[in-house]
């Protein structure tokens, strides 16, 4: 069985709706499994019916409507009957949205979150799904969280692979289907969300559940580039990378690729194709066993927004081992994602990204214990495969506030 993913920018609107059609018709949909996420920049529209509804703000009802005109000037370029099914159906999904907002009694801000950001999904999959069938693909729509079980770590759950396994392997091979990414559900049948991009994953773990010949994610560009061409001007493009070097560049941050995605398919041996679903005639990147990168260039990867920390002891003492197992915990309890740290006699260094703006809570336990000085949004550029004229590429980008070199990877934060 083959995997096909299609993310937000994919279908942002009925041109890229009618495009999914292109490809499966280009590549053949028999014996496929379509994972499709939120409508272009839908989960941020989402993002904002949340704050609205938590923060009990009055721009809810207008968000609300937003997206529901968004939905629907898309299913009106799509289908020519104005009764088509379709409409009940998007409205009957808004109608359970809506009710939960009456009757939810949590005041857990991730639960709410994740019960409902999953819309945008299954918003995505009903339309796309009801396309693809009236022009005779013969697509299943299924819900996800009837297969992908996890814990209730909301916002970040675990999958548990016994479960899941046992219910993906339910799934007929020989016909064609179609589900949402991002999401899975609990043992209470409560929503829950696999992490922010993590569409890529869910393909990830249908593959693997299914033993699947491949796995390719169609985005709109032709493969993945050795930069993020949005802030560099020449980009090259990776035409193989192996599955350690693609995991590396996933933990740096590379956005191409989910970092959940590479090991469930590492294990089976299941090959990733990154193509363009504007080329359906050019190879894109394999992600798989081989040479780690080809070409082998250097590779850039940035991040802004993050928040770089120096840490010292109240009495100046020296910064040991408990004092470093103290800090991890603080920072693991406030959710703070560490993208790089450096210890001296003194002082520890420290580059975070607040996801879950969980900062100034941190912040103010640590004051109890610790001397800090911290500078906010700057940018952590990582260089893989690094060479000097790469790294002066870099430096000449601003003030170097922090810089740290390993065999092969480079990384300066900067402001």
């Amino acid at each position: 069985m083959k995997i096909f993913k299609f993310g937000g920018a994919s279908v942002k609107d009925a041109e890229g709706v009618k495009n999914v059609l292109n490809v499966l018709k280009h590549e053949g949909f028999k014996n496929t499994l379509i994972v499709i996420s939120a409508m272009g920049k839908t989960t941020n529209a989402f993002e904002k019916i949340i704050d609205s509804y938590y923060n009990k703000s009055s721009d809810l009802e207008q968000h609300l409507e937003d997206v529901r005109k968004f939905h629907l000037e898309i299913i009106s370029n799509l289908f020519e009957i104005k009764n088509h099914p379709i409409y009940m159906e998007v409205e009957q999904l808004l109608g359970k949205l809506g009710g939960f907002l009456i009757d939810n009694k949590s005041t857990n801000y991730n639960f709410i979150y994740d019960q409902i950001v999953g819309y945008g999904e299954l918003l995505s999959t009903k339309i796309v799904s009801a396309y693809l069938n009236d022009h005779k693909l013969n697509a299943n729509w299924i819900d996800v969280r009837d297969y992908i079980k996890t814990d209730s770590s909301y916002r970040d759950a675990k999958i548990d692979w016994e479960q899941t396994s046992v219910k993906i392997s339910k799934i007929n091979t020989e016909q064609l289907y179609i589900t949402q990414g991002f999401i899975g559900s609990n043992s209470n049948q409560k929503t829950t969300s696999l992490g922010r991009e993590g569409s890529d994953f869910t393909a990830a773990i249908f593959a693997y559940c299914l033993n699947a010949q491949s796995v390719t994610i169609w985005k709109d560009v032709v493969g993945v580039l050795n930069a993020d061409p949005r802030f560099f001007k020449t980009t090259e493009l990776l035409q193989q990378i192996s599955y350690s070097e693609a995991i590396e560049m996933a933990f740096y941050g590379a956005s191409v690729i989910h970092p959940k995605t590479l090991k469930p398919l590492e294990n089976k041996n299941i090959p990733l194709y990154v193509r363009s679903f504007y080329s359906l005639t050019k190879n894109g990147t394999t992600v798989g066993k081989g040479h780690s990168l080809i070409p082998e260039v250097p590779c850039f990867i940035l991040k802004q927004h993050q928040i770089l920390i120096s840490i010292a002891a109240l009495d100046f003492s020296f910064m040991v081992e408990s004092n470093l197992s103290d800090i991890f915990k603080i920072l693991h309890n406030y959710k703070l994602k560490v993208n790089l740290i450096q210890n001296s006699a003194l002082s520890f260094s420290v580059c975070i990204e607040d996801n879950y703006h969980n900062f100034q809570q941190f912040l103010n336990e640590m004051k109890l214990k610790y001397n800090l000085n911290y500078t906010e949004n700057v940018s952590l550029y990582t260089i893989r495969h690094a060479t000097q004229e790469s790294v002066q590429e870099i430096e000449q980008k601003g003030r170097i506030l922090l810089k740290q070199a390993t065999k092969g990877t480079v990384q300066l934060v900067m402001q």
